[in-house]
């Protein structure tokens, strides 16, 4: 068995959504001071490698509390999209149906966590067309992953993906993925457990790729 982990670093100095305020990681307690050490953590619920639940957009709708823990495992294939150039859209012709039915999630690799830690990162990334969208909805997926900042433009304050997928099932959306290369392009195990607080709109998530080794 080999572990990939596809999550990004939380640190104070990180990347964030633009207007989001940055993490905070200030030691509490010394092992010099108090023979132990301790951590005040502040950040928001959608910082670094995280995932939305349907309650993010939706007062009515699910929270990541609520969400069976079996929601956050499952068979999962990466579509390769880094054909797709900046601004561009990624359709249903990069999913290999034959494949990508046997998935419960789907992960979009487009390239783009190269720009982590520049400003291109909040740029004009690809994005899914709402065919995929549908398409996602249709297939039953338990989740959709990116290795970018949203699955909608950061000129979309509307939220048009976001909206779609989450007001209809229970699925979920992981953002800021990373290390997708790394995966191959057959079918794996993929985990991402958010943390567990009351009404979850959102969490860090420690996502992994489990690949079984031949």
């Amino acid at each position: 068995m080999k572990i990939i982990d596809l999550t990004q670093l939380i640190a104070a100095d990180m990347p964030v959504y633009p207007g989001t305020e940055q993490p905070k990681l200030t030691v509490a307690n010394t092992i010099e001071k108090d023979g132990f050490r301790e951590t005040l953590i502040t950040f928001y619920s959608h910082t670094g490698t995280h995932m939305d639940a349907p309650f993010h957009i939706y007062a009515d709708r699910t929270s990541l509390d609520a969400l069976p823990a079996e929601q956050f495992v499952g068979k999962a294939l990466v579509i390769d999209c880094t054909d797709v150039g900046e601004g561009g859209t990624i359709g249903m012709e990069h999913i290999d149906k034959a494949m990508a039915d046997q998935a419960e999630f789907l992960i979009f690799r487009t390239g783009w966590d190269r720009y982590w830690g520049q400003e291109k990162y909040f740029g004009e990334y690809p994005v899914v067309s709402m065919e995929v969208c549908q398409y996602l909805l249709d297939s039953q997926k338990k989740g959709v992953g990116f290795d970018v900042i949203g699955i909608d433009p950061v000129s979309d304050g509307n939220l048009t993906r976001h909206k779609m997928l989450l007001s209809q099932r229970d699925i979920v959306i992981i953002e800021n993925l990373t290390n997708l290369d790394k995966v191959g392009g057959g079918l794996f195990t993929f985990a991402a457990l958010p943390l567990k607080y009351q009404s979850a709109d959102g969490a860090p998530v420690r996502a992994v790729a489990i690949l079984e080794e031949s």
